[in-house]
């Protein structure tokens, strides 16, 4: 599984195109298309097309929440807030060879997703975000390391962790020592496409040295 996540942004389907194309174009393998509010008509044609976009550059599309609109368009996966509806539910619409993801902002989440199970979890925010409109309570490097702390301590694998909220290239570094999996990355990837690849060569650099 790839360890660095573009979650889209734009107010607009043509800011949205936009930025999962110049994503796209900087070496991007897996988007999470995310849309929060939009007109039904134009989030199934963003989706569509970015499918479409997807698969031309051979990188994974995820769709955020809407799990029949994944089905339609043949994503790859879903990504399922807390209140989005569950994966089991998923599961079962989407089948066993597409990819579930699920927030998580505690410690009693992770072990719920775990349970479910997903196949990777968001957990955030790291720090605080504009993107989201109902923002969970703050993490920071501390919150993350008490969590694979404590799951180490029950003897349970951690698993495919992917932090989230405001991440910048410095963080990858200490996220990874602490045990995080990845990270899905918006704002900083948004406006500056080029980023991309120095995510992907710190991310590579420090598993050699792991």
């Amino acid at each position: 599984m790839e360890k660095l996540q573009y979650i889209s942004q734009g107010k607009t389907r043509a800011e949205q195109e936009v930025n999962i194309r110049k994503a796209l174009d900087h070496g991007i393998n897996w988007v999470q298309i995310r849309w929060k509010n939009a007109p039904e008509k134009e989030l199934i044609s963003l989706c569509e097309t970015s499918k479409s976009l997807c698969s031309e550059y051979q990188s994974v599309c995820i769709i955020n929440d809407h799990v029949e609109l994944a089905k339609n368009i043949d994503a790859d996966g879903v990504h399922l807030g807390l209140d989005d509806g569950s994966p089991e539910a998923a599961r079962s619409i989407l089948g066993d060879h597409k990819i579930i993801g699920g927030t998580a902002n505690t410690l009693s989440d992770v072990l719920q997703r775990m349970n479910e199970p997903c196949d990777y979890i968001g957990l955030g925010p790291l720090r605080f975000t504009a993107t989201k409109e109902k923002l969970s309570p703050v993490l920071g490097f501390e919150g993350y390391r008490q969590i694979v702390e404590i799951l180490k301590e029950k003897s349970l694998s951690v698993p495919k962790i992917f932090a989230i909220g405001s991440i910048t290239l410095e963080d990858i570094v200490p996220l990874q020592q602490i045990g995080i999996y990845g990270v899905a990355v918006s704002g900083e990837i948004t406006r500056q496409a080029s980023l991309i690849n120095e995510f992907k060569k710190v991310i590579t650099h420090n598993e050699i040295f792991r």
